[in-house]
């Protein structure tokens, strides 16, 4: 088992989910079964009603260095395809959860390389924090292998077609200070920091009211490509439903919580 799973949260709670990859031999490297673990993880992660926030790690100084071309090597052809596409569930990607739409989410904590598949796991979280000393790229671009695993779809959303471009065509490294600067992550920690800083905002994320957290990130994703008058018609329909925690808010609002943007007691 390469994957296992660290929970945590205020008073015995299990609300955050650490999703660890540990094939540190390998630098995370991603093998079929590695792949089949982790998706379930996350599966998993979403169907638990106690979780809340997902911090998604690789142990051992390394993030993710890509699809592991060493197992690669040891397919053939027609084996390699039946490996990388599994045609019972759309939902799995080669890499694992690439092809999930999770309704919670999920924070990646950077160290060393997240680099080919392991740099479109990157992009599939809603966040990013990366180490100083962390870096991204397309380094399959060298060996002929293909986004596969969303880098072409998230990638211009996150950064731009024009960059996006740039770093699909060259293949080229991006260093942790780029990666913040153009939007490919959210956060730079000095080594070693990145699951410390990923969980702790994990935490502050777990303690917000669900529903209409949850509602709005849902609506934020789903605009992209849509016209204002339907994306603000999702955004109503899908929100409806969280309005009481907005009321209960209010009142706790009134009672003197949370004046002067306070979030300590909320």
């Amino acid at each position: 088992m390469s994957i296992r799973i660290e929970k945590s949260g205020p008073d015995g709670s299990e609300t955050v989910w650490t999703i660890i990859h540990s094939r540190p031999e390998a630098r995370n490297a991603m093998d079929p079964a590695s792949a089949a673990e982790l998706h379930a993880a996350f599966l998993a992660f979403d169907a638990d009603e106690s979780a809340r926030v997902a911090v998604f790690w690789g142990e051992g100084g390394a993030f993710c260095a890509g699809f592991d071309l060493k197992y690669a090597m040891t397919m053939s052809g027609p084996e390699a395809m039946d490996a990388l596409d599994d045609h019972s569930d759309n939902s799995a990607g080669p890499m694992g959860p690439s092809r999930l739409e999770l309704t919670k989410p999920v924070i990646a904590a950077i160290a060393g390389p997240a680099v080919a598949g392991g740099m479109e796991l990157a992009a599939w979280a809603d966040m990013r924090v990366m180490e100083e000393t962390a870096f991204m790229g397309v380094f399959c671009r060298r060996w002929g292998v293909p986004l596969i695993d969303g880098g072409t779809h998230r990638l211009p959303r996150l950064v731009g077609e024009g960059r996006a471009m740039d770093l699909i065509l060259t293949g080229r490294r991006v260093d942790a200070a780029e990666c913040l600067a153009i939007g490919l992550c959210e956060y730079v920690v000095p080594e070693g920091q990145a699951r410390a800083k990923a969980e702790q905002l994990a935490h502050d994320i777990s303690r917000f009211p669900q529903g209409c957290m949850r509602a709005d990130m849902r609506a934020a994703k789903a605009q992209h490509g849509r016209s204002a008058r339907a994306a603000l018609a999702d955004e109503w329909s899908g929100s409806k439903a969280a309005l009481s925690e907005g009321i209960q808010g209010a009142a706790r609002f009134s009672s003197g919580k949370g004046r002067g943007g306070d979030f300590s007691e909320i």
